[in-house]
């Protein structure tokens, strides 16, 4: 990487680790969300090092000149972001053996109110449809 541009390959592999992680999350395994959201966060990481450019020398004042110091906020971001990657998957861990144990299983269940909401939404476009509908046959008549 020279100027701060970011190369093919790179930007390739982030966009690899990116669809995959999200598409991990998006399933109903909760394994699965928990490797897609490893696998983000691993992206993330790359990203940051990759934004902070190339390497250069210690950020010490009166030590080297302004120009050849390195960024040291992309390199601090990550390794907040690995703790908090590091979090998150030992948070859902804990809910993928707690379901185990519980349910015999770790997928992830539609809610019960979110069914009846879909339904009611469903009966009152419907509904609408239909008032729609009769609207347009009284207009028709006269």
């Amino acid at each position: 990487m020279t100027g701060g541009s970011i190369n093919l390959v790179m930007a390739l592999t982030l966009g690899v680790l990116y669809s995959v992680g999200f598409y991990l999350i998006l399933q109903r395994s909760l394994m699965r969300i928990v490797i897609g959201t490893v696998i983000v966060g691993h992206g993330a990481n790359l990203f940051l090092q990759l934004a902070g450019g190339p390497p250069g020398r210690p950020p010490i004042i009166n030590g080297v000149p302004v120009e050849e110091m390195t960024d040291p906020l992309p390199q601090a971001m990550a390794l907040t972001a690995i703790v908090i990657t590091f979090a998150l998957s030992t948070f859902l861990l804990a809910l993928a053996y707690r379901s185990s144990v519980l349910l015999g299983h770790d997928e992830v269940r539609d809610d019960v109110e979110d069914r009846r909401i879909r339904r009611l939404q469903q009966r009152l476009s419907e509904d609408e449809d239909d008032d729609s509908e009769t609207d347009d046959q009284q207009e028709a008549v006269r």
